[in-house]
């Protein structure tokens, strides 16, 4: 879970910045994809990780929502190939089917947060301040 921010949507976590939504679920997809619009972002949304990868967007990209369980590659798996190519773009997950070591192994890889569906407004936006902040955040060594 994210730390709530007394940062607004202004300034360093401007809502020009893109959250890319992936989900094979295109209800829950466009579910979230409203969410973020109604927090204040930009999205885009895509149906596989496949998609994202081929997308022009990836570069853009300042945040991704992604489920967990998708066919063909699923969430942990971008999220090894996003950090196998050393990516800093921050991962938050989302799933309906909460499975302790599956959280874990995605919280080792760098996620943000870990979140059950359906996602609350309050929660989702301050897990988007949270990963927008480590995005402007210089790297550590």
């Amino acid at each position: 879970m994210c730390a709530a921010s007394n940062m607004g949507r202004n300034g360093d976590l401007s809502t020009s910045q893109l959250i890319s939504i992936i989900d094979d679920d295109a209800c829950a997809r466009s579910a979230t994809s409203r969410l973020v619009r109604s927090l204040g972002w930009q999205a885009r949304t895509f149906a596989s990780c496949e998609e994202f990868l081929q997308s022009p967007h990836l570069a853009e990209t300042c945040c991704i929502v992604s489920d967990v369980q998708m066919p063909q590659v699923s969430g942990l798996e971008l999220q090894r190939r996003l950090n196998a190519l050393g990516s800093r773009i921050p991962i938050i997950f989302m799933t309906a089917f909460c499975g302790n070591a599956v959280e874990a192994q995605a919280m080792a890889g760098g996620a943000i947060a870990f979140l059950t569906k359906p996602l609350g407004p309050n929660t989702l936006s301050a897990c988007i301040e949270a990963a927008l902040r480590q995005r402007l955040s210089p790297r550590r060594a």
